[in-house]
Formats: structure tokens, sequence, C-alpha cells
């Protein structure tokens, strides 16, 4: 039996990358899992690759009324909760002195603002419940700042301390929040920011003490242990997952 057996479970951004990784390994831990990806296509493939009774559902972190709708959606279909994964993001590397203030709108609003859109829909019920999980998928950067990354260093530092604050306020309904802190990782959204480059990916596989990028699945691992009743005494963290980059 997985760790994660009966549990309902939302993962946003789930469509590639580290979410879609994160999706299938929380329903190979027995979650039923709801994929929520701005691209409905992505969101749907990926619940067809988990197959069961894996849903998936465009939603727009950045609105309200987007979350909102999916939240109930869920509700109505599962009548509860069990674990939020907040893993949707977006970056746009360059100097700051050199950004575009539509761009640190952009990057706030997926990074921080989806966080708190979700977080606001699905809390109220996990207090309901006095039960309950939430996997919040920050950065590095948001630890240790990272140049060409101001405004999501920013953003995702922003998530760290939110999660510690829904980690203090949360914890008399038995329910946790933690944060989880990827440092570079093998994926689409890496590969346009400048990881495609053979010089880049060098010089952070020398960098990294394990000498790899990480792969999806080692962020997945780290958010299913988290949101399993095995990290059910475990609250308001921040745990790298990076290869010995980052050390704190």
């Amino acid at each position: 039996m997985g760790k994660l057996e009966d549990k309902i479970a939302i993962v946003t951004g789930a469509g590639q990358g580290i979410g879609r990784a994160i999706a299938e390994k929380l329903a190979a831990e027995g979650a039923t899992v709801v994929a929520t990806d701005v691209n409905e296509a992505t969101a749907k493939e990926t619940a067809a690759t988990i197959g069961g009774s894996a849903v998936g559902i465009r939603t727009d972190v950045t609105s309200r009324e987007s979350v909102d709708a999916m939240v109930a959606q869920v509700r109505a279909r599962f009548d509860r909760i069990d674990v939020l994964v907040n893993n949707a993001g977006w970056d746009k590397a360059g100097p700051f002195v050199d950004s575009d203030p539509a761009d640190w709108d952009r990057v706030i609003a997926i990074n921080l603002y989806g966080v708190l859109h979700t977080s606001r829909a699905v809390l109220p019920l996990m207090i309901g419940q006095k039960s309950g999980s939430v996997v919040n998928l920050a950065s590095d950067a948001g630890r240790v700042g990272s140049s060409g990354e101001a405004v999501y260093s920013a953003a995702k530092g922003g998530v760290i301390a939110f999660t510690k604050a829904t980690a203090r306020e949360m914890a008399r309904y038995q329910v946790n929040a933690n944060c989880v802190c990827p440092g570079p990782t093998d994926t689409a959204l890496f590969a346009s920011m400048g990881g495609d480059d053979p010089k880049l990916r060098e010089a952070l596989t020398r960098a990294i003490p394990f000498r790899r990028l990480a792969d999806p699945t080692d962020l997945a691992n780290a958010v299913a242990f988290l949101a399993s009743d095995e990290a059910a005494y475990i609250t308001g963290q921040t745990v790298s997952v990076s290869g010995g980059l980052t050390m704190s």
C-alpha cells in the first residue's frame, strides 16, 4: 500500500517538468491526483498518463476565480482535499536593472499570488477536516538569491516566509505546511532560461557536489514524503533538494 492511499491531492503546474513528476509520484503512492495547469491539454495529458481516477483541470493560479472554480469542482467530486502541492511557477532571466515591470507582475502573480490564491481556497476545507498537508515549491533562489533572477528570488523568498506563517496558523487544526526548494533541475523551463547552453550546464554541474542536475523525480520523492502521514510532525520547514549546491 502506498503512503498516500485514499488521499485526494491537488498539484498545480502539473502539465510538465517537476509538477508532472510530482503528480505521477503521488499517484504511485496511492493518491487520487487532480493535475492542474494553465495549459488544459498538458493537465489532461498528465491525468491520462496517470490513469485511474486522476483528473486534469485547466487552472490559472493568477486568477482567484479560476482557482476557486477548480477547488469547488474538486470538492463537489471528492468531498475533501488532503494534499495541496503548489508547484506552478515561471521566470524570465536577466539583470534586474534591465527588467520590465510587466515581467515583475507576471513573476509575482504566478509564483507568489498563485500560492496565496490556492491556499485561501483550500486551507478552510482542511481546517474543517482537521487534517491536511500543504507542500509549497519555492527555490534555492529564495534562500540564497540568484543573479539574473532578482524578482523570482523575491517571490520565492515570499513563498518560504508564507509557508512558515501558515504552518504556525494551521498547526492547531493538525494541518502541516512545508516548503521544498529545488536547485537546478533538468526541465523545459530550465532549458528555456539558458539551461540548454552546454557551458552553463557544465558550470552548474561542476558546482553541484553530486555532479549532476536534479531530475524532476528527485523533487517528487521529497514532496511525496512531506505530503504523507510520515511527515505529520514536520511543519514550517524548508528543504533544499539540490545535490548539495546549497546547504543550510
